[in-house]
This record gives structure tokens, sequence and C-alpha cells, in this order.
């Protein structure tokens, strides 16, 4: 039998082994399996380092836990990696004396980042945890040129100013390769790209399309974190982290219930940008809350400074986020449904709730804006106040002057871009999942003929729209889906300047660690912190003592140093589009 068939058959061995070893494992989670005792778990694969998501602070915390000297084994529930990174502007903000920063002789210092994210007039960086701001800076450095060192390209210039004592901002050379590579041509994938290339070069095994289902405990919790469970096409894996597992799964902002803990306002119409390509479904935090996690610092997911909630900037799509607009030559576009409309002037259009009625200045982005999204509906005489869909209504005039092609792939037919001849046909379309009650016809013919009014008299009295400038009156006319776009998750699992998770007694998790928006603390937007946080987490747990006793069962294809029996470097085969 030849090497390639022998594994291959290994690999069916362990799937049916492994679904029966993994009962044990699951019990100790505490997300609702049976309790047992550490004592019966079996493991069926063992690594120093588990990292629980792929995106830019796990893939950070594998190649630095590599780096030193760890096995690592990267689980990820997506077909491919990159998380939020991929889809991300490639906005790397480090400084304090970077090897460009000194290039272009910039003075900076981690002294000077540290009161930067630490301002008390600002109701960002006021409400960041001082130690861990003091250690993102202390770590800018020595993060940028792990960067560099593993592959990551910026352009040969001074970094731009980002509103900090000195310039800062380098943006990432986007991934050679096209939009197989890229995702969606975005330069976050100069950064995830390289580092992923580096990982697996070093030996870090990623298993793509596994989720996390539980964290392993000694104790349900109490007691040292042991590894992971995680299912693949039904099977059951349980993965041994001999020194640490890293939370990195990017969030909650796509689980409807957790958000809600923070902002009882952000109810399911609210999607969130990354659809459908990351979903931020809090497993990790879920996970780690199990086993006795605790929350922190959680006054930043609301504390309306920072970009926990967007305006949408591409209309009639799901996914209309300000800095995402969808390429159809993608290859996850069929999920997310169409491009949208780039709004260029909000002028061209007024803004109405799903009772067809105009609410605040459409011209605004401030949070007040999104508040009165959040609570623009009010029903039964008072007695119930809701929040979106909002809809922007629009004619064939603004279609004019903003270039716009009304069709798809431009657009999403099913629920979120509507057309009509008149304005009550259009309001009778309307049939979208989150619209709680129809649309009356006659309420937004009212409001477009009020409007039209105001345009009339060069001024709006109910909501100071400066100067209304053009009229809704020739047919077709649209209606498009600008409900506002959830984006950072700036609270998350309570961590200490090394990321280790914190229990709520206020002690260290033995062994579990949290990064990048899974973890609390610092409220800062972009991979800048994503990246430091992973540079850290990677190297402590990396160092971590093992566990005491061997508890991992060695099946089919691993061995007792986690290193798997299988090339690291092909993992490919499960990069389809599941």
């Amino acid at each position: 039998m030849g090497k390639k068939q022998k594994e291959l058959v290994s690999r069916r061995d362990f799937l049916k082994k492994g679904a029966a070893a993994g009962a044990g494992v699951a019990a100790l989670t505490g997300l609702g399996f049976k309790e047992a005792k550490a004592s019966e778990a079996k493991f069926d694969r063992v690594a120093d380092v588990v990292v629980v998501g792929a995106g830019v602070s796990g893939l950070a915390a594998a190649v630095h836990a590599r780096d030193n000297g760890a096995s690592v084994i990267v689980v990820d529930s997506n077909f491919d990696i990159g998380g939020h990174g991929m889809l991300s502007g490639g906005r790397v903000i480090l400084g304090g004396g970077t090897s460009l920063q000194k290039k272009f002789n910039i003075q900076d210092s981690a002294d000077k980042i540290f009161l930067d994210h630490t301002r008390p007039g600002s109701r960002v960086d006021r409400y960041n945890d001082r130690n861990i701001v003091r250690a993102f800076a202390d770590n800018n450095v020595a993060t940028f040129e792990f960067l560099l060192e593993n592959g990551v390209k910026f352009p040969d210039k001074a970094p731009d100013v980002s509103g900090g004592a000195a310039p800062r901002l380098q943006i990432a050379v986007v991934a050679p390769g096209g939009l197989t590579v890229t995702i969606n041509g975005r330069n976050g994938s100069g950064v995830v790209r390289p580092l992923e290339a580096s990982a697996r070069k070093k030996g870090v095994e990623f298993l793509l399309l596994h989720k996390l289902t539980g964290i392993v405990r000694e104790e349900p919790t109490s007691g040292r974190t042991l590894g992971i469970t995680v299912t693949n096409q039904g099977n059951t894996l349980n993965i041994q982290a001999n020194k640490g597992v890293i939370i990195a799964t990017g969030g909650h902002t796509g689980n409807v219930e957790f958000r809600r803990m923070f902002d009882p306002r952000l109810t399911e119409e609210y999607q969130q940008a990354g659809e459908p390509y990351t979903l931020q479904n809090a497993e990790g935090e879920q996970a780690a809350l199990a086993i006795g996690a605790s929350l922190g610092d959680t006054a930043n997911q609301t504390n309306e400074g920072g970009l926990a909630i967007t305006k949408t900037v591409h209309i009639g799509c799901r996914g209309g986020y300000q800095n995402l607009k969808w390429n159809p030559k993608s290859p996850v576009f069929q999920r997310a449904g169409a491009s949208g409309l780039t709004v260029e002037d909000w002028q061209d259009l007024i803004m109405v709730n799903q009772l067809g009625v105009r609410f605040w200045n459409e011209l605004d982005g401030s949070y007040d804006f999104y508040a009165a999204c959040l609570g623009s509906v009010v029903l039964d005489g008072g007695k119930t106040r809701l929040g979106g869909p909002i809809w922007a209504i629009f004619d064939a005039d603004a279609v004019k002057r903003e270039y716009w092609v009304p069709n798809p792939p431009n657009v999403d037919l099913n629920g979120y871009f509507f057309a009509a001849d008149t304005i009550e046909e259009l309001a009778a379309k309307i049939n979208n999942p989150y619209q709680k009650r129809p649309m009356p016809p006659s309420a937004l013919k009212e409001t477009v003929a009020k409007y039209n009014s105001y345009v009339d008299a060069g001024s709006d009295p109910d909501f100071k729209r400066p100067t209304p400038k053009y009229k809704i009156q020739t047919p077709p006319f649209y209606a498009a889906w600008s409900t506002p776009i959830l984006h950072d998750t700036l609270a998350g699992l309570r961590v200490n300047a090394k990321y280790q998770v914190i229990d709520r007694h206020f002690q260290v998790i033995p062994g579990l660690y949290a990064t990048g928006e899974s973890a609390s603390g610092f409220a800062m937007h972009g991979l800048a912190k994503c990246l430091v946080s992973g540079y850290i987490a990677g190297a402590e747990a990396a160092q971590e003592a093992s566990v005491a006793r061997p508890l991992a069962m060695s099946v089919g294809f691993g061995n007792s140093n986690g290193r798997s029996l299988l090339s690291s470097n092909k993992p490919d085969s499960i990069r389809k589009l599941g």
C-alpha cells in the first residue's frame, strides 16, 4: 500500500474512532453536556498551543507561538483563513519607533502610544484598560518587525498620520493571486496571506471547517484548560493543548442574543460587516463563559465613540458596510447577494422607517442618527418602539445623478431592493423578513410629498437637513435597504496584559487566552490591536508549563508531540466553498 493510501486509511480510521473517543471530553465543556471527571477525557490530537480562529490575531498568535518553540494547531470554522482581517483595508497603525518610522525620521515612542490611547478627553480611549494599553504600546515595534520578518509588505513611504502624536498608519500591499486568494481584493489579504504562508512553512497545522463546540477544563469551572472540542462534517474531534488555548474567534457582532447583552436595541435586522465570509458568532466567548470566564470593560461596546455601528454606504444589499463592496467575481459573492449602490451624495435620497416615515436628517452620520434608526418606529399608541429596517427612497433622476445601475448584481432583489411606477405601489411591494408590519402606501406617499415641499421651500423644518436639493418625483421609484451595519466588537472576554482570560472570581484561568475582538480592554479600531494581542498571547502561551500528566490518546495520524503525520501544508482539500 502506498504512502498516500495509508494516509487516507488512517484518516478514515481516525474519523471513526475519533467520534467515539470524543464523548468523554465533550462532557467537560460546560455547554450543556453531562459532567465528567478530567481523567475520563480522551483526546484525538495534541499540540502545545491550540488557536481557535485563523483571523489576524489568531495567525499572529500561531506564528509567534511557533517561533517560541511550541507546536501549534489552528482551527477555524470557515473554508479559508483570514476572518474579518481578509476583508479589511489592511490598515496597520503601529509605531513607537519602527524601522519604517526611523527610515523617514519620524520621532515616536511607546510612551506616546500609551498616552494617545488613554486620553481622558476621548470617548473611546478613556475607557481603555491602561495595563492592556501599556502592553500594546510596549510591543508595537516588535510586532511591526515581526510582520516584516513574516512576509507582510508595506509601501516604501512614510507612515500616514492617524490621529496620534506621530504618523503610524501604513497599509499592507494586496496579496497577489486574484480573488481566489484575496476573496474580495482587499488590502487585508496582504496581512493574512503572508502570515498564513509563514505559519505553514514553520509547521503550524490548519484544520479548516472545524467548528468550536467547547473548551475542556479539568473541572467544569476550575482547574487548568486542557484543550478544545470541535466538529467537522458530523464528526467530533478532541484536541489537547499541552500549554494553552488561544481564543481568536473574532467577536460577537453576528450573535443576536449575545450582542443584545450590551445593547438590547440590536435585534435581528442588523447585519454585520464581513457577512457572509465571516460571521463573528461569539462561539469563543460563549465556550469560555461556559467554563467560568467573565466579560470585561463592557462600556466600550456602547461608548458611542467607536465604530461599533456604522451608516450604510452601499445600499440595496445585505452587507452595506462603508468599506466593503462585494465584487461579483468573489468566491463568496453568491452568498453575499449583491454589491450595492454606492451613495456619493445623501441629498439624492430620503430615509424612512418600516412605516414609511422620515425620522432624521439623512446627511447625519453621528450616533444620534444611529439612535434614531434603532428606535424610529412607535406603534400601538406609544406602547411599542422598534428599530429597522431602514429604507432609502429615491427616483429615476437620482439614479442618473449617481450613475447607478439598479439591477443585479448591484442590488439584491430577494427582499432588499424594490422598484415601482408609483410611490404607493412601491410601499406595497416592500416585503422583507425583518419588516414587522406592511408599509402603509398612504404614509410613504405623504412622506414623499412633504419632503418635496421642503425642497421647494429650501429648508427642512422636521429634521434640519441642510437645504434639501432634489425632489422625488420621476418614476420609476425605488426602495433600497439602508439599515445600519454592525462592525467593531469593542468588548469581550476579560483579560490581563498577557491576554490571559480572567474568571468570575477575578483569577486567571490557567492555559486560556483571548485575543483580538474576542478580548476586552481596548476599543481600538483596526488591525493593530489584533496583531499585537496575538503576538503577545502566542509567546505567553508557548512559555506556559506543559500539562503535568499526559491525557492525550494518539489516534490515527496524531503523535505524542502534536505534529501531524500528514503534511501540515495540505489541508487544501477542505478549502472548497462548503
